[in-house]
């Protein structure tokens, strides 16, 4: 509720929810749904939204957002559906897109997944709520929260009308990478093994990936494809950085760049953000060709260091944490959206049993202990050192097919199967995804320890020009999957007899480093 309206809200509720974006108003949506009497009060700082990054929801997210929110229909009418990950690969061979080598499925997706615009689809959600019943404070700024385990929790709040209490029962923190429980309790972690910086702005006039003129001026392009890399999630990479290109409703390109600064500098000049962005890709060959006679949208630019942390603690009595208050790891593979989806659903499922009258301490333990799990096995098995491989064509599409394979067989089937009920479980939280998890980290650790091999040997990104692989795509078919998955295995060992043993002994003296590495690149930093 805007200015007037917001005198309606109660000095007391049920349940105080910080924060109206996607993760908030997806809790309060759900608890009004459980049980419309919950009197559920909510704050958000912002008149309105503003324009956040261009964000891609994989197949988890795209479950939640469609089959548990109940947002089909505003999706495929307001936003874009996404067809894919692809990769681009460059070396000192590639002078041109047309020479650089790709990965990426030959068809369309068989698994709904959206390019959304959070900024709409946030206001969409908070407006749902708000119908609901959920009482809106807007524009209010929480400004400390002082939890009473049992008891009534003390919010203090900043609105148009001045300072004052509420006592709601429940806190539930949404406040995003402000992390107000985490920090005012000392549960904040940062993650220091994932040194990520990133980047991230809005451009108009970027070329279409799909277009007559690249078709025309790239043929080999066209080969054996016949899918839409407009609307997949186009991946550039190179040797410690990756940037992401996503296409969103009305025009506008959501480009962004995340670097590992073990292994590379970003540009400490007063040159505009925008323009460093253009700089530091201008280096690789596709994001030339994209972004040529591009503009980057004034105003709309951001830049943040050290991306990953987590809250150690994720509810209590009387409080729970979710989104990207609780945690983050990495943008690569869109896994911002699946977190929400399950701590959203594990706060509403810890505040109704408290409703309900069953031991809700006993909910929160067990939700505490499963995201803690979660995020540690997710950063060791998908994200740790990856950045050392990630811009070697060989390497990391033994990863990807290994990767998605796995969370499609392990995961996303299990969620189409199980229904809401599946958000139950936590992905890696359980003991029998130890053997996966295990896996995971296992060829993970692999494949950065032969990525560093191969860059002191000057072989790293050799196959990184001229090479296009394209694959079925990936669906539920069981017996497919875990066809790909052995068949990956299987090229893991070959690799492994091949060069993998001679990680174990280290090289006298470094090879020099091949041009592409070392000419016309960003910085590049000696291995950490």
């Amino acid at each position: 509720m805007i200015g007037a309206e917001s005198s309606a809200v109660d000095n007391f509720c049920d349940v105080l929810v910080v924060g109206g974006a996607l993760s908030g108003a997806a809790t309060a949506l759900l608890l009004k749904r459980r049980d419309p009497s919950l009197n559920i009060q909510l704050v958000e700082k912002n008149t309105h939204f503003k324009r956040r990054v261009g964000e891609a929801t994989v197949e988890v997210s795209g479950y939640f957002l469609c089959r548990v929110l109940g947002l089909t229909n505003f999706l495929t009418q307001t936003q874009l559906t996404k067809n894919g990950l692809r990769f681009w690969f460059s070396n000192d061979q590639c002078q041109s897109m047309g020479d650089c080598s790709e990965i990426g499925g030959r068809y369309l997706s068989t698994i709904p997944s959206f390019l959304v615009d959070r900024a709409v689809l946030d206001e969409e959600i908070l407006s749902r709520a708000t119908s609901s019943g959920v009482q809106v404070l807007r524009p209010a700024t929480v400004k400390s929260v002082k939890l009473n385990p049992g008891s009534y929790q003390e919010v203090e709040i900043q609105s148009e009308e001045g300072l004052k209490t509420i006592k709601a029962r429940w806190v539930v923190d949404a406040s995003g990478i402000r992390c107000l429980l985490a920090r005012n309790n000392n549960w904040f972690q940062p993650n220091a093994e994932h040194p990520t910086l990133a980047a991230w702005t809005r451009w108009k006039g970027c070329k279409d990936w799909d277009s007559p003129e690249l078709s025309q001026k790239y043929p080999e392009l066209s080969k054996n494809y016949v899918g839409i890399r407009g609307t997949a999630t186009n991946h550039i990479l190179g040797d410690g950085w990756w940037a992401w290109w996503i296409a969103l409703k009305g025009g506008d390109t959501s480009i962004g760049i995340v670097i590992d600064q073990r292994r590379c500098d970003w540009p400490d000049d007063n040159a505009p953000l925008g323009e460093k962005i253009r700089h530091f890709l201008s280096h690789h060959p596709v994001a030339r060709e994209m972004m040529d006679g591009a503009e980057f949208v004034e105003g709309d630019i951001n830049f943040r260091r050290n991306l990953p942390y987590h809250s150690s603690v994720q509810s209590g009595d009387g409080f729970a944490i979710v989104g990207d208050a609780l945690a983050f790891l990495d943008p690569f593979y869109s896994p911002g959206m699946d977190w929400i989806s399950f701590s959203s659903l594990g706060a509403a499922r810890l505040i109704m049993s408290w409703r309900s009258g069953e031991d809700y301490l006993a909910v929160s333990n067990e939700l505490n202990k499963k995201f803690e799990v979660s995020y540690h096995r997710m950063f060791e098995s998908l994200y740790k050192n990856k950045y050392e491989y990630m811009g070697d064509f060989d390497l990391m599409g033994l990863a990807f097919r290994l990767d998605i394979s796995l969370y499609y067989m392990f995961i996303v089937f299990y969620l189409f199967q199980k229904g809401e009920e599946g958000f139950s479980e936590v992905p890696f939280s359980s003991r029998k995804a130890y053997p996966i998890f295990f896996l995971m980290r296992l060829y993970n650790k692999r494949f950065a320890a032969m990525g560093r091999h191969r860059r002191e040997r000057g072989l790293f990104g050799r196959n990184n020009a001229m090479r296009r692989d394209l694959f079925q795509g990936f669906n539920f078919n069981l017996q497919y999957l875990a066809k790909i998955i052995f068949k990956s295995l299987g090229a893991w060992i070959v690799l492994e007899v091949k060069e993998g043993w001679r990680t174990w002994f280290p090289l006298k003296k470094s090879a020099p480093q091949p041009d592409w590495m070392v000419s016309d690149q960003p910085t590049v930093r000696e291995a950490a």
